[in-house]
C-alpha cells in the first residue's frame, strides 16, 4: 500500500510504514494525517500484530517538522488546532493497542524524535542522531517532547538536551534509555523486523492488556495504576489463549496464539 509520502508494506503480521519525503524526511502535515488514517486500517485489521515506523534511505529517519509550513502557524487559532491534532496522533501512536517499533534508520531530529518516543520501542542504527534542536530556530518542541523525554531520560538530561538543543549519538540515547537496542546500519531494518515479528506472534489480547496497563498505569498514582492492571488482567485471564499458553507450558510446546 502506498500513500503520497508514506509506504507500508506487510509481511509475517508486521507492518513496516516508511515514511518517504527524501532527502530529510519531514513531517508534513499532510504527512502526518497520512499516519492516522495507516494507523486506523492497521488497528482494524486482525493479520496485522505490529509496527515498524521508519524512514526511507540510510541517513535520515525524519528531520522533524516541514519548516515551509512554519509561515501559517502565525494565526493563533490555526497554530492551536495544528498543534492539538499532532498531540493527537502522537497519543493515538503511544496508546496504540499493538506493539510500535521506531526503526531510526538515520537521525530523529525535532518532530522526528517526538515520533519516535511516541512509538513503545526504539532500535536505533549505530551512526544514528537523536536531538530535540528547536532552540536554535527560536522556537521549542511541540509534538509532545517536552513531556515524554523528560519520562523517558529524567528531567536533568532532557532540560539539557531542550536547552542546548544539541544532538546525541545512538550509543548515548542507548545509555540514556532514550533507545532499547542499537544495531549496525546494514543490519537495522533485519533486526527490526525480526524483533517486530516476534511481537506479532504473541497473544494478542494480552499484549494488549500489557501496553493499556503501563501507558495508563504510568499516567497515574501507583494505586490507581494498580487497578487498571486488574482491569485489564480480568480480561486476560479467562481468554482462549490464557488456556493455550498454559496448556502449552506444561505439555512443553510451543503456544499457537489465535487472538481469543
Amino acid at each position: 500500500m502506498e500513500s503520497a509520502n508514506c509506504n507500508v508494506e506487510t509481511r509475517d503480521r508486521v507492518a513496516v510504514i516508511t515514511i518517504d519525503r527524501p532527502p530529510m524526511n519531514t513531517l508534513s502535515r499532510e504527512t502526518l494525517y497520512e499516519l492516522e488514517d495507516i494507523l486506523d486500517r492497521a488497528e482494524a485489521d486482525e493479520s496485522v500484530g505490529s509496527l515498524i515506523i521508519t524512514g526511507s534511505g540510510e541517513k535520515m529517519f525524519s528531520a522533524g517538522a516541514d519548516i515551509s509550513e512554519f509561515g501559517e502557524m502565525g494565526d493563533r487559532e490555526t497554530a492551536e488546532k495544528t498543534l492539538l491534532r499532532m498531540h493527537e496522533l502522537f497519543n493515538r501512536i503511544e496508546a496504540f493497542p499493538k506493539p510500535v517499533i521506531a526503526c531510526l534508520n538515520g537521525k530523529a531530529l525535532g518532530g522526528g524524535n517526538e515520533l519516535q518516543m511516541a512509538c513503545h520501542l526504539a532500535i536505533a542504527a549505530d551512526t544514528a542522531e537523536l536531538g530535540l534542536p528547536e532552540v536554535r530556530l527560536g522556537i521549542m518542541p511541540g509534538y509532545g517532547g517536552t513531556q515524554r523525554l523528560p519520562r523517558l531520560i529524567g528531567r536533568r538530561r532532557a532540560l539539557d538536551l531542550m536547552l542546548s538543543g544539541r544532538r546525541i549519538s545512538a550509543p548515548t540515547a542507548l545509555e540514556y534509555g532514550l533507545v532499547n537496542h542499537v544495531a549496525t546500519r546494514g543490519q537495522i531494518r533485519e533486526e527490526a523486523f525480526d524483533w517486530a515479528k516476534q511481537l506479532a506472534a504473541g497473544p494478542p489480547i494480552a499484549m494488549k492488556g500489557i501496553l493499556a496497563a503501563v501507558v495508563r498505569g504510568t499516567e497515574e498514582d501507583f494505586h490507581r495504576g494498580l487497578s487498571i492492571e486488574r482491569e485489564n488482567m480480568l480480561k486476560v485471564i479467562r481468554t482462549e489463549d490464557a488456556v493455550e499458553g498454559m496448556t502449552a507450558f506444561f505439555t512443553k510446546r510451543t503456544p499457537s496464539f489465535q487472538g481469543r
